[in-house]
């Protein structure tokens, strides 16, 4: 998705805010990614955790670090020791809640590294890269986002954890509030409005150019809990939250089974694996769903 907004001229970021580093993986040699986790709590380190850890540690502001130029996108690479930091923003996060001046500069520290970056090298989307999960890691992450997208799969699971979104989310969006009107003057927060552009569901199978009746039967149950469970619960807070009339689907993006396999090895775009129709066919779907982003959030 960040390459097809780049092919449109975009300057995109990507943030590996999961411990994990898969998207780091995805894009940096192996060897190379084994050196930089070596050497990320030294003088020389140059991840996510790097950056934060004077914070984490309380011995300091954040050491900005620049990001790793990857064809056209940017990286701010992760860090298996970024766990270290998601651990302290429980304290953090209660912090706030005692005006303590600790506690929001550690739940804004990743906002105030990103925004940097962005600002330094005029960046138009940044795209984070974080766990499933509803911990104080994404907490951080789509308090700070101006918009965000929800990724469906096509089954029951993914429908029912909905509810849990839209309820984690309005609870994040209010406490949030509560803890701005505590805030000591002059400290920066986090703007805490994320916007819902849309939702795009994912990794179904097609027959005959069109969605499996196995799939399909999700989808109309999609859009309704999308609506419901998300949408209609994040308008009673505000409801430029959630702007748009539903249906808001981005696009459709199949299960490409052996193609995202090969550009995860090969560390590049779907489009740029497999054969030419299958090239040509998921650019299309990319390009499409980018353009739709574009126009969502201008």
């Amino acid at each position: 998705m960040a390459e097809a907004l780049a092919v449109l001229g975009k300057r995109v970021l990507l943030v590996d805010s999961d411990p994990q580093c898969n998207l780091t993986s995805y894009l940096i040699a192996p060897d190379v990614v084994d050196d930089m986790l070596d050497a990320s709590e030294s003088d020389a380190g140059a991840t996510l955790w790097s950056a934060l850890k004077p914070v984490a540690d309380g011995e300091g502001d954040i050491r900005f670090v620049k990001p790793k130029t990857i064809g056209s996108l940017y990286l701010l690479p992760g860090d298996i020791l970024l766990s270290k930091f998601e651990q302290d923003l429980h304290q953090s996060w209660g912090d706030c809640f005692h005006r303590k001046i600790r506690g929001y500069r550690g739940t804004t520290a990743l906002s105030t590294l990103v925004n940097h970056i962005a600002a330094e090298k005029n960046i138009d989307f940044i795209f984070y890269d974080s766990g499933p999960n509803i911990g104080p890691l994404n907490r951080v992450i789509l308090l700070d986002c101006d918009a965000f997208i929800v990724p469906a799969a096509c089954d029951s699971f993914s429908i029912r954890a909905f509810k849990t979104l839209g309820q984690t989310l309005s609870d994040w969006i209010t406490d949030w509030k509560t803890a701005v009107t505590l805030a000591p003057d002059n400290v920066y927060l986090l703007p805490g409005k994320p916007t819902l552009i849309g939702y795009i569901p994912q990794r179904f199978r097609v027959y005959a150019d069109n969605v499996s009746a196995d799939y399909s039967k999700y989808l109309p149950r999609i859009d309704r809990h999308i609506s419901s469970d998300i949408g209609a619960v994040l308008k009673e807070i505000d409801t430029a939250l959630a702007p748009l009339p539903f249906q808001s689907r981005l696009g459709l993006v199949k299960d490409f089974g052996r193609l995202a396999a090969a550009a995860q090895s090969e560390g590049v775009p779907i489009w740029e694996v497999g054969t030419p129709q299958e090239r040509s066919t998921s650019k299309i779907i990319f390009r499409n769903i980018a353009e739709k982003i574009i126009e969502r959030t201008k």
